[in-house]
């Protein structure tokens, strides 16, 4: 008898990891018995969706109300499945937990897994712009997103090789600019010049509208937009659209030529919109106020990184406007534009995201900063009291290679491990000012990276680091027991048909 105590004693300690999950939980205690995964789907499920309920479970831990409504309590057990969640949000990622256990373990050990979210903000940024991906490849991405927990897709629209987005009120910004002639983009931008369009409609382009020899692209209709979003709200996340401004805009001044800022002589910007024009405010609102309409999203990211501002120095627009608005800087030229369209979101609602160069000239009062360059820029916006998402370029560039000899090597080495080796919470971020990391996101940018297979290598396996470490309590993190994790989930995504690197097809 003393014997089968000790055992059972043993088999309820709480465990350093379960099994293979991506994210880690919060907390994980093994059980008596086992069940295969075949059986483990076919259990009844008790729900209880009951905050008092739930804060029992927590035995006192203080959980913000962000954290409550995504935390759950989950018991396997031979007989069945007990989910207990203060909210319909935490029944689904227990469910995601479940999901994943039978899909990554020949065996399942019964157990009980107290989970919540350690960052709000769990991100991944999908670059269409540069190479336009189908529905059918974005709902794919997002169904990974659910099963990792991470709740947030920065949809990056538009840039200067294409617009993707329709827009009623400027049908030309789709007509005239989501196709090209030139698949690769490199081919397209030679020597940082944009090179043509084709027309919609054109001989190049079939009558259905999809890309033929000579012509490559598309846009996303707004019953795109309304379906990929039914998608996304099934699993909870939040889909961000990116309209950049003032820089990126090379489609848009092709569209629209009277957006762009006149120069000596009668040339106009390639680059840039126009911040001293009021039209270009115009086109903004009512391009915004369509987005607004499609995307209930709490947040908007309207771009502000890489604007050349030099031209503004030149155009007498800008300089009217500076002069209007008692301006010394051409940066704060782009900081009053950037408050100004804050102040146009917050009246609909919104709140504005912008790339880390939104600090120069003087940041807008309610923007939250996407820390890109590295993190200074993020810790000084802490300090000022800014909300920050993380995506560092050294560690969270997707399209950044993760072995010299892969398919189109760019930019520096950054692997699995250096991915996951991330710290959003620095040292010097003091405990008053921690709830100012909003959380962290991954960016996939698609200049060297045209085919879909080719989009999914670069971003699995490093995704599951970047959900882990949102999710996941950083004393939970372990690299080799990620590294073992992310492997047996790598095997298991390519079963679903995901390309996984090492890439599993060939260019």
């Amino acid at each position: 008898m003393a014997l089968i105590l000790a055992l059972w004693t043993m088999s309820t300690q709480a465990q350093s990891q379960p099994t293979n999950l991506i994210p880690a939980p919060a907390a994980y205690s093994e059980l008596l018995g086992t069940i295969s995964p075949n059986r483990l789907e076919a259990l009844r499920q008790k729900v209880r969706i009951s905050e008092k309920a739930l804060r029992r479970r927590l035995e006192g831990r203080e959980l913000a109300d962000w954290q409550m409504k995504s935390a759950y309590w989950l018991e396997v057990g031979r007989k069945g499945v007990k989910i207990e969640a203060a909210d319909e949000e935490g029944v689904f990622y227990a469910r995601q937990t479940l999901k994943m256990m039978a899909s990554l373990d020949s065996s399942v050990a019964c157990c009980t897994i107290l989970d919540w979210p350690r960052l709000r903000y769990r991100g991944m940024m999908l670059d269409v712009s540069r190479h336009f991906q189908g529905m059918d490849f974005v709902k794919k991405q997002l169904e990974m997103m659910a099963l990792l927990k991470m709740n947030r897709f920065h949809f990056h629209l538009v840039d200067n090789p294409g617009w993707r987005l329709q827009i009623d009120a400027y049908p030309k910004l789709t007509k005239l600019t989501a196709w090209r002639p030139q698949a690769f983009f490199w081919d397209w931008e030679k020597d940082e010049i944009g090179g043509p369009f084709v027309e919609e409609g054109s001989e190049a382009l079939r009558p259905e509208g999809k890309s033929a020899p000579g012509a490559y692209g598309g846009y996303y209709t707004k019953q795109d937009i309304a379906e990929l979003l039914s998608s996304a709200n099934e699993r909870h996340i939040e889909v961000i659209p990116e309209i950049e401004m003032p820089g990126h805009n090379y489609e848009t001044r092709a569209a629209y030529p009277e957006l762009a800022c006149s120069l000596p002589g009668g040339g106009k910007d390639p680059w840039e919109l126009c911040p001293g024009k009021e039209s270009t405010y115009q086109f903004l609102e009512k391009v915004l106020l369509e987005v607004f309409d499609m995307f209930p999203s709490q947040y908007i990211h309207i771009g502000g990184d890489e604007a050349r501002k030099n031209n503004w120095k030149l155009c007498p627009d800008c300089q009217a406007r500076m002069k209007a608005e008692g301006l010394e800087r051409v940066e704060e030229l782009q900081s009053y534009m950037i408050k100004r369209m804050e102040r146009f979101a917050h009246a609909h609602g919104k709140r504005i995201i912008g790339w880390d160069e939104i600090l120069q000239g003087g940041l807008a009062p309610d923007a939250t900063v996407m820390s890109w360059h590295g993190t200074e820029a993020g810790l000084q916006a802490i300090k000022e009291g800014h909300d920050v998402i993380f995506t560092p370029t050294h560690y969270y560039y997707l399209d950044y290679h993760q072995d010299p000899a892969q398919f189109r090597p760019v930019g520096r080495l950054v692997s699995l491990e250096k991915v996951y080796s991330f710290e959003p919470v620095a040292k010097s971020i003091s405990e008053a000012d921690a709830h100012h990391v909003l959380g962290v996101q991954g960016n996939l940018w698609t200049e060297h990276v045209q085919d879909a297979w080719h989009a999914e290598m670069m971003l699995y396996p490093r995704i599951f680091a970047i959900a882990e470490t949102g999710w996941s309590q950083a004393e939970r993190k372990d690299w080799s027991g990620f590294e073992r994790r992310a492997t047996a989930l790598s095997a298991a995504a390519r079963k679903w048909g995901y390309t996984v690197y090492p890439p599993s097809q060939q260019p």
